[in-house]
């Protein structure tokens, strides 16, 4: 991407709004108005709030906010000018349960209060498989760790990878930490009974691989 269309977008998510980019300073100094007030302030409802974590373009998010109208969405990604576009469409189409915040992963716990979050979903991460990666991976310890901050007892988390080592390191660690792993699926689009948000949801780079005839693989867990 040029960067004079980069610049374009930063500028058009800057007029959006459901559109957010605290500073981090902002955020680890503990003044964001937003953290534990989202439904308040941003959605104006009681309904459940759902993450999506390295939402690149916003697919899933805006593919989810179409198909549960109860729930709130909020996509979470460091490239603004990525998920410009699923912003962008959420405008147009006035998806009023859609948004999007520009920060780190790494600081998620301080855009959410504790207890806030019901749901999260981690889509087609990096999956850092050099070992000197390994902290990079956003379901190593410390990320869980931290979203298990965030979200309410019992909340659900849902990691949709084409990457199978992913799959398979997420699961271990998830065995052996024993955490509740709740569906497990190595090929869903091969396989029946896989839930329909996962397969009838497809992100650019899924069509890809599925093109490639790639599997697609599925967890769904609960690590509190």
């Amino acid at each position: 991407m040029g960067s004079k269309n980069k610049l374009k977008r930063f500028k058009e998510n800057e007029t959006f709004d459901n559109v957010f980019q605290p500073t981090r300073e902002e955020l680890t100094e503990g003044n964001y108005n937003l953290k534990g007030k989202w439904r308040e302030k941003v959605f104006k409802n009681d309904n459940p709030i759902v993450l999506e974590l390295g939402c690149g373009k916003g697919e899933y998010t805006v593919g989810l906010a179409q198909r549960y109208p109860n729930k709130n969405f909020i996509g979470v990604d460091i490239k603004g000018a990525r998920f410009w576009r699923g912003a962008k469409t959420a405008v147009e189409e006035d998806i009023n349960n859609a948004a999007f915040i520009r920060t780190q992963i790494e600081l998620i716990e301080y855009v959410f209060e504790a207890n806030e979050v019901d749901e999260i979903w981690i889509t087609f991460p990096d999956p850092q498989i050099k070992y000197k990666r390994t902290k990079h991976r956003l379901t190593n310890i410390q990320f869980l760790d931290r979203y298990k901050k965030i979200l309410k007892p019992n909340g659900l988390m849902h990691l949709k990878t084409d990457s199978e080592f992913m799959h398979g390191y997420t699961l271990g660690l998830l065995h052996g930490l024993g955490y509740e792993v709740l569906y497990a699926n190595h090929n869903v689009y091969k396989l029946e009974g896989s839930p329909e948000e996962v397969t009838q949801i497809q992100t650019f780079y899924e069509n890809q691989y599925l093109e490639k005839d790639k599997a697609i693989t599925y967890i769904r867990f609960k690590i509190n």
